[in-house]
């Protein structure tokens, strides 16, 4: 994706409830994203450039821990040119993980798994990712070239600062920024981690997810600036990816109220910089194919 005008989007997701029920939308508060979402709506919903920039590639995140949803959506990538990517998801405690990664590597679209990812933040287990099953599982993860999507809430940084230490070749991102307390305006405890975990260089960073850790009402361009402030301090631009935690971002505003926001804080930066979390970052990490390649292109 080197086109100096393309736009990729690090993080969204899709579902269809007619076909796998996401029971997490269940939760009140959740009623304006309780439907099916496919790449149309994506396409439809993202008509907003950022810094002259459209959207042309994007990463497709795992929603539930489902291998069949992640066999449906290496499929979808592999007919959809726009999906350039896909984070999927194993059980990284079974000891058959590594059989089970290959298998869907050679699958339909297998050539686009580029990442997988657990709901970590919805483990109770303080040191889950210390698990000797689940290290054993992400060992097999880098042996296979793939990265890992690092999904925590603020107070479960030292999972994933052990883990940067302990894997030191695992690439890791950091999903929606560890989920930095806006909403309170207590972010001294998670800076003081991000930039630790930031200190680890095989470590990048999704600037997604934070609206909706803002009121969903009222945040403002204000609200998220010193976040975006500790967030260049610590990594830089060239360790950031945009992304837009699509359709989950609607709950606050939506995708184009978070382009304009990003264009607002990408302002007064050089192309270079502007290169690097628009569109570098994220094609580095995940190796994503040319936007525009034809839909029977396999990912490559």
């Amino acid at each position: 994706m080197s086109d100096a005008r393309t736009l990729v989007d690090a993080h969204h997701h899709l579902w269809d409830l007619d076909h796998r029920p996401q029971a997490w939308l269940d939760e009140p508060g959740h009623e304006p994203i309780r439907r099916t979402f496919g790449p149309g709506d994506l396409r439809s919903a993202a008509t907003r450039s950022i810094a002259g920039r459209r959207l042309g590639g994007t990463v497709l995140v795992q929603c539930v821990p489902s291998i069949a949803e992640t066999r449906e959506f290496l499929a979808l990538a592999d007919a959809d040119p726009l999906i350039g990517a896909v984070v999927g998801w194993a059980d990284l405690t079974s000891p058959e993980v590594g059989d089970v990664l290959d298998a869907l590597r050679a699958g339909p679209g297998g050539g686009c798994l580029r990442a997988v990812r657990h709901l970590v933040q919805g483990e109770s287990d303080p040191g889950w990712l210390q698990q000797p099953a689940v290290e054993r599982g992400l060992r097999a993860v880098a042996e296979r070239g793939l990265g890992y999507d690092v999904l925590i809430r603020s107070h479960q940084f030292p999972q994933a600062i052990q883990l940067a230490e302990r894997l030191p070749d695992l690439p890791l991102v950091l999903d929606h920024a560890g989920k930095p307390p806006i909403a309170g305006r207590e972010l001294s405890d998670w800076e003081r981690q991000l930039r630790t975990l930031a200190g680890h260089p095989q470590v990048r960073c999704k600037v997604s997810g934070l609206v909706t850790e803002a009121d969903h009402e009222k945040w403002t361009v204000a609200d998220i600036r010193p976040v975006w402030d500790v967030l260049l301090g610590a990594f830089g631009p060239e360790r950031l990816m945009f992304g837009s935690d699509w359709p989950v971002c609607v709950l606050a505003g939506g995708w184009n109220r978070w382009a304009a926001t990003v264009e607002e804080l990408l302002n007064g930066f050089s192309d270079r910089e502007i290169q690097a979390v628009l569109a570098g970052t994220a094609t580095d990490f995940y190796r994503l194919r040319h936007p525009g390649k034809e839909a029977s292109t396999p990912c490559s």
